[in-house]
């Protein structure tokens, strides 16, 4: 079973360089290919959201391969909520979480306050944001309205040469993550 491919170094560094360039990237996360870039780049989260054809005020999901790699975008957290949500990471469970005003606006939605955030259950998803060294948006690799994308060929065929595609096979998971608010516990997925 192939998880995203094991890149080369010099692939590495020329995704890295995509991605630091604004460029968005393709890969297989629980139950689809999820479509991102890094967070903090307003450019590529305004390509993204073009591209998708998604409305600017819901927000993106961003994912990391430990709760540690989140917390820089995030309000702080007291340690006994860490210890809890990486008790329950890496799963399928999006949380909710109040962001850090600097955040922008175009990652978590306007007006919003708070982030959805995850450790994939996905090893292959947390490897790759490993070995970026970053937290990646995480959102389902498709044009809004249209099915999800999840195999390699759907991504170039849906998206041509328009997003980095890393190569691997999807998760068993049929349904996307939940989504659970992190201050009252409600499940709005």
């Amino acid at each position: 079973m192939r998880f995203p491919r094991i890149l080369s170094a010099a692939a590495q560094r020329k995704l890295k360089a995509h991605l630091q360039r604004g460029g968005l990237v393709a890969y297989p996360t629980e139950s689809c290919y999820g479509l991102g870039c890094l967070p903090e780049r307003p450019a590529a989260l305004k390509r993204l959201i073009r591209l998708k054809k998604r409305p600017q005020y819901k927000g993106l999901i961003v994912i990391g391969d430990d709760t540690g790699r989140l917390l820089p975008l995030l309000e702080t957290l007291p340690p006994e909520r860490q210890a809890e949500l990486a008790a329950i990471w890496p799963a399928p469970k999006t949380f909710l979480l109040r962001v850090r005003p600097s955040v922008s606006p175009l990652l978590r939605g306007k007006g919003r306050s708070k982030l959805a955030v995850r450790v994939p259950a996905h090893s292959g998803a947390r490897r790759l944001c490993r070995m970026l060294d970053t937290p990646l948006v995480s959102t389902s690799c498709n044009r809004a309205g249209k099915r999800v994308c999840k195999t390699e060929r759907e991504v170039r065929r849906q998206f041509g040469r328009q997003v980095w595609v890393v190569g691997g096979q999807i998760g068993k998971q049929k349904t996307p993550s939940q989504i659970i608010d992190g201050d009252t516990g409600l499940r709005l997925r």
